[in-house]
């Protein structure tokens, strides 16, 4: 499957190949010689990325790769939520994650929240992605649901140099190089750069990435020795959810803004790989990343829409005449409703007397930093030797991982515009300029610093009998310290972020496969694999201090790590040498799962807690085929995702809430076997390429989910009222289909034109339940719609979605020097 880029741009694209496994490390290893066995995973290489002229992998997986599916929660193709049977890998803070990621052996996953940035990794660097299902235990930490490891190119495999240029709607712009070589002396080298531009297809939502890959290694007889660098600086707006309403009447229409992210990161890995004998064979690597997060965020202040924001008071007109503003309202019915559609004067008002702002002010700019340094080191030993005469191979190694974090956050108060910015007023919830709500000083800010180190040890042992039967028992033990230090409240106690947690566990794996008929084989396996709680879950856990996500962090009661179970089984057949199917069937069963749920203390807070066990199995099949000119593939997930155990959640927004009016706080039940939000019931992907002649290639694809619940409907009750419950709580389901051109006139010379969405079908890829603060056209902030209810206001409530993108044309040229 490895490919030469040149070599494989005349050709129709090779399937994806799917493959049974048991222990392929995540660090590069050796040629495996005996078949690597207990469940099945997909691989794709360079070349067939190349071929679906994807924007990036967690598209590439998206399109192409069975059982996974993307939510667009962030609204930027380069920070999707990529999701593989019901479990995640975001680069959203607070999203529970639960795939592994690696590249070249590198963990991807960052240490403040496990989060993954999808921009950090050059698809033009790839070689090869492999998805390992499962929550196989070598692979370490956060391999919940499966794990991705990628390897890199390097100047062996794709030597020559290409430049290509893109251009495309909505400003899209883009520009790579590569280059790759090796001499006589064993020296071979590759390097990667593009830079890509574009003004977004969604109102004020430009993004800009820069990225940088190079390597350098030196192969000679059984030794190979690579290092590798790679930079990047990334400027990515992500405008998020919308109302559904609005959605109705201009999908381009944002909620808020701005909503800006900028990712710089530095990483450097050093791999090598060493053959003693035929027998003994050492592999390993040693890595060091620097990342530095910088976000803004323009947000609605959700407590101010229950307050009364248009009239000013006396007290408030005072403060305003003195610090020399003009034009605010002067009579006592001045401002209202309808003729204020985005009150600000109380909000500067309230900030110049400070008093309450953080309940006048409609808006909020939310900030926040994060930097994170972490190294590693890893390696292993592969011995082959036979064991009581038969073929047999053992595997064992240890991992040293170690992170430095700080995060800050703050938020600075102001008013809404109507184009969705957020006016800041110097007025800040730190205590002190941002006043106070009933009685208490506002103060949401962060100042966290800490520090994780991980001790790993594993092995994997294989041992074929008469060739047909393959045993694999795998463990590895990982102990994990984690030391959180509060900047702002010292010492423990209430509010403090502090803490010094240990987590240690022993996960275990068996894999049987066996070769029914050479043509057919079959497999079974289990395996467990952990998470421990990130600082993020750690420093929101005390239900006497909740927090607001993102928004705040509170004191730390210890939480449990979360432990999966996974059973799995299946098949393979081959019908034909160029077609292959695959049947198999899987049980993760999560225990301690970490939630976000709701306080009873404070409205729209809440805190993270062990929540019991979670359920997520069901069924995968697929088909891969080549017949003369065409190459055919599909696959087909049933996927059921189900809570195990009651819990109670904030459900305010959720139409079967206990509030005792409609609009007002209330809670939910989940009982076991309602579905997990976000999660669908079906994915169907089906791709199709043709070789017309020599010089034109045509090829479509087809990804097709169900409709899935909403965050906030948990409890999967919810029912639309038309008046303070709006929205179905839940997605329709939807297809899309893309579809790709090639013409190639010279070897050397490809043109490729891509349609993104042909039929322009409107979509969403997820969903969540919220009140809204705005009127049905959205030209009007909207506070206090209903009458008081004993002394409080309801809300009107509503689903907003996460927007699919429309149909997108861009046409490259790629132009290959040899």
């Amino acid at each position: 499957m490895s490919a030469h880029p040149t070599a494989q741009a005349q050709n129709a694209p090779i399937p994806l190949q799917v493959v049974t496994v048991i222990a392929t490390l995540p660090i590069p290893g050796v040629n495996q010689p005996l078949p690597e066995i207990a469940s099945a995973v997909q691989t794709a290489t360079a070349a067939q990325i190349d071929a679906a002229q994807v924007l990036d992998l967690s598209d590439f997986m998206n399109q192409r790769l069975g059982g996974v599916h993307v939510n667009n929660t962030q609204g930027n193709p380069f920070q999707m939520d990529v999701s593989y049977r019901g479990f995640t890998a975001s680069p959203l803070l607070g999203t529970p994650q639960g795939l592994s990621v690696y590249m070249d052996g590198m963990r991807m996953n960052q240490p403040f929240g496990d989060v993954v940035s999808w921009d950090l990794m050059p698809r033009s660097a790839i070689s090869s992605i492999t998805l390992m299902p499962g929550s196989n235990p070598l692979f370490g930490l956060n391999t919940l649901g499966g794990a991705i490891s990628m390897q890199t190119k390097s100047g062996l495999t794709h030597a020559g140099t290409s430049v290509t240029g893109t251009v495309g709607q909505y400003g899209r712009r883009s520009a790579e190089f590569e280059h790759g070589g090796r001499n006589m002396q064993g020296l071979h080298w590759f390097v990667t750069a593009n830079t890509y531009d574009e003004a977004g297809w969604r109102d004020a939502s430009p993004s800009q990435v820069r990225q940088l890959f190079g390597k350098l290694g030196y192969k000679s007889g059984s030794t190979d020795i690579a290092l590798s660098i790679s930079l990047a600086d990334n400027t990515l707006t992500g405008n998020g959810l919308q109302e559904f309403r609005m959605l109705a009447s201009d999908r381009r229409s944002i909620y808020t803004r701005p909503d800006e992210t900028n990712n710089r990161a530095t990483q450097i890995n050093l791999t090598a790989k060493h053959a003693l004998s035929d027998e003994l064979i050492f592999s390993g690597n040693a890595y060091a990343r620097s990342l530095h997060t910088r976000s803004v965020n323009g947000d609605v202040n959700d407590g101010a829409l229950d307050q009364a924001v248009y009239q000013l008071s006396a007290a408030d007109r005072t403060a305003l005449n003195n610090a020399g503003y003009t034009g605010f309202p002067t009579s006592i019915s001045g401002a209202n409703a309808s003729n204020t559609p985005f009150p600000m004067w109380r909000c500067i008002a309230q900030a110049l007397q400070n008093d309450e702002p953080g309940e006048k002010c409609t808006g909020l700019i939310n900030r926040t930093s994060t930097a994170q340094s972490n190294h590693g080191v890893s390696g292993q030993w592969t011995w082959l030797a036979p064991l009581a005469g038969q073929r047999n191979q053992l595997t064992a190694g240890l991992a040293y991982d170690s992170n430095r974090t700080r995060f800050e956050q703050s938020s600075e108060l102001g008013y809404l515009n109507p184009d969705r910015s957020v006016t800041g007023i110097k007025a800040y919830a730190d205590g002190v300029t941002g006043g106070s709500i009933d009685g208490t000083p506002y103060d949401n800010r962060v100042d966290l610093r800490g520090q994780a180190t991980t001790h790993s040890l594993f092995m994997t042992d294989t041992l074929s009998l008469a060739d047909r039967f393959h045993l694999t028992l795998s463990a590895r033990y990982n102990r994990t310290h984690i030391r959180n230090s509060d900047q702002i409240t010292p010492g423990g106690g209430p509010g403090s972020l502090d803490g010094n947690h240990v987590f240690s566990r022993l996960n275990p794996a068996l894999g049987l496969a066996f070769a029914l008929t050479p043509e057919v084989s079959a497999y079974a396996g289990y395996n467990e694999g952990s998470r421990t709680p990130t600082a993020t879950e750690l420093g929101c856990a005390d239900p006497a201090t909740p927090c607001k996500l993102p928004n705040a962090m509170a004191g730390d009661p210890p939480l449990r790590q979360v432990v999966t179970k996974t059973w799995e089984a299946g098949w393979r057949a081959k019908t034909s040498p160029s077609t292959q199917w695959t049947a198999g069937v899987f049980r993760a069963e999560s225990t301690d799962d970490i939630l976000f749920v709701a306080s009873d203390m404070q409205n729209g807070f809440g805190y993270f807690r062990n929540f019991g066990k979670t359920l997520r199995q069901g069924l995968e099949l697929g088909v891969q085929s080549r017949q003369n000119a065409w190459t055919l593939g599909g696959h087909y997930t049933w996927l059921q995702a189900t809570y195990q155990t009651p819990e109670t959640l904030g459900g305010s927004a959720n139409s079967s809430n206990d509030a005792i009016a409609p609009g007002l706080d209330g809670h939910i039940t989940v009982r076991p076997g309602d579905a997990i939000p976000l999660i669908p019931r079906h994915i169907l992907k089906l791709n199709a390429d043709v070789q017309l002649n020599p010089a034109w290639r045509v090829g479509a694809s087809l990804v097709a989910t169900s409709g899935m619940y909403a965050r906030g409907n948990e409890n999967n009750q919810h029912q639309s009222d038309g008046v303070n419950y709006l929205g179905s709580g839940r997605t329709a389901g939807y297809a899309v289909v893309n579809l790709n051109a090639r013409y190639q006139p010279t070897p050397n010379t490809t043109w490729t034109l891509n349609i993104a969405n042909l039929f322009n079908t409107a979509y969403a890829t997820a969903a969540q339940m919220g009140p809204t603060a705005f009127s049905a056209n959205g030209q009007q902030f909207v506070t206090r719609p209903y009458a008081a209810v004993g002394g409080e206001y309801p809300l009107q409530n509503s689903m907003f979605m996460a927007p699919g993108a429309p149909r997108t044309l861009w046409l490259s040229l790629r132009q290959r020097f040899n």
